[in-house]
């Protein structure tokens, strides 16, 4: 039987965890700069992309399409935009399509509470968004330093993770004023699901889009909404090599708790 989930908006975490309300310290150091700190770092995501590309490949079954577009900007640092349709996968799938460049990812601090890669998630390179103003400037500077070190950051604009979701959900501009902000190239990475011959859970395309250039023609702002525009545009046309719908989203006017309804 089928799988299902149940919505009201667009917003809503149709997954979550015991520790979602997770803060960060006062202290949390998004870039951590000493010698140890920095072996087990390089240890820990060495591992997790051995383990990680096993899983993708005989879990997922994931095909990568269009890794040769990153070539153009193999030499500087870029963003890339996905949709978050894995819990666990969506730490890997940008590491396996940029294969050679170290990825660096923006999440909710709610990860931080996920059980076993909660805590992996600073040695794996996880950006926690800060709950306080106070913070956001060392959270800004980590993202820019990042890229000022030929890194890629990725950003999954929809935010909350809907799990083999076959659709692009809406989402706002806000995020892009990163790249605006850096100058920095653009990707789409687009993850659709066919269905297998054998076995009840599908099989797995990623497609890698762009690059996407911020057109310093226009107004921040503006820029903003082209990249978004562009991104989106593309990430819409690649769902549509979706064929097979694993789980079943139904909006609904009462919010049903999904916890007991598969």
């Amino acid at each position: 039987m089928k799988q299902l989930y149940f919505y009201k908006t667009y917003n809503d975490d149709v997954v979550t965890n015991e520790n979602q309300d997770f803060k960060l310290p006062d202290n949390y150091e998004w870039i951590k700069s000493s010698f140890w700190d920095r072996i087990k770092s390089a240890a820990v995501y060495a591992l997790a992309i051995v383990g990680g590309f096993l899983y993708c490949k005989f879990g997922l079954h994931l095909r990568v399409v269009g890794r040769k577009k990153l070539k153009e900007n193999r030499y500087r640092g870029f963003f890339v935009y996905g949709n978050h349709t894995q819990m666990v996968a969506d730490v890997f799938l940008p590491a396996i399509a940029c294969l050679g460049k170290r990825i660096y990812t923006i999440v909710s601090p709610a990860n931080y509470g996920l059980p076993v890669i909660g805590k992996l998630l600073p040695a794996l390179g996880a950006l926690p968004i800060p709950d306080s103003m106070s913070m956001m400037k060392k959270f800004q500077k980590a993202i820019a330093t990042r890229i000022e070190q030929k890194h890629v950051v990725v950003i999954f604009p929809e935010a909350h993770v809907w799990p083999y979701y076959t659709k692009i959900r809406p989402f706002s501009n806000t995020s892009f004023h990163y790249p605006v902000e850096q100058h920095a190239p653009v990707y789409a990475l687009t993850t659709t699901y066919q269905k297998r011959i054998i076995g009840k859970k599908p099989k797995t395309t990623l497609y890698v889009d762009g690059p996407f250039y911020p057109d310093q023609t226009l107004s921040a702002k503006e820029q903003r909404a082209k990249l978004c525009e562009s991104v989106s545009a593309v990430m819409q046309q690649r769902s549509k090599s979706s064929s097979y719908e694993y789980i079943s989203y139904i909006k609904q006017k009462e919010s049903i708790d999904n916890s007991v309804v598969k």
